[in-house]
């Protein structure tokens, strides 16, 4: 009997939050500057610290890496996606900027993307199931 088994091999999970920052209909996202995805588009945010509620995290992660505040709305989504190295759990909150402009102190560049042009760029894959339920809305 010829039978193909599966084997699947275990992977640490990243828990994550990101930032989908809404202005004037339009969302912000920023260019990785580092890493085996630079250059790719994401959504702002970072990991979750032990202790920490993905809110809080969120606010932190938004103040080290644009040195600004962000209002945490509802979760508009929880993404899992499994990558080569870990499996990625990202909780991706909407949010709006409370105070200045955003300042970039990590990535390499940042856009506001109205709805039509969320596909001008390079979304790294676990974000792209969120742009399609951003075009549905």
């Amino acid at each position: 009997m010829n039978e193909n088994i599966v084997v699947k091999r275990d992977k640490r999970t990243i828990s994550v939050v990101a930032a989908i920052i809404v202005r004037d209909g339009e969302v912000f996202a920023t260019q990785r500057g580092y890493g085996d995805w630079k250059g790719w588009w994401e959504f702002p945010g970072g990991k979750v610290e032990k202790g920490e509620s993905p809110e809080d995290a969120l606010r932190r992660e938004i103040r080290e890496e644009l040195a600004s505040d962000v209002a945490v709305g509802e979760l508009f989504a929880t993404v899992q996606y499994d990558y080569p190295d870990f499996h990625l759990s990202m909780q991706c909150f909407l949010c709006s900027l409370l105070n200045g402009e955003l300042k970039l102190l990590e990535h390499q560049s940042a856009r506001w993307l109205s709805k039509n042009q969320l596909n001008t760029v390079k979304w790294l894959p676990a974000d792209e199931s969120i742009i399609l339920k951003l075009k549905q809305l």
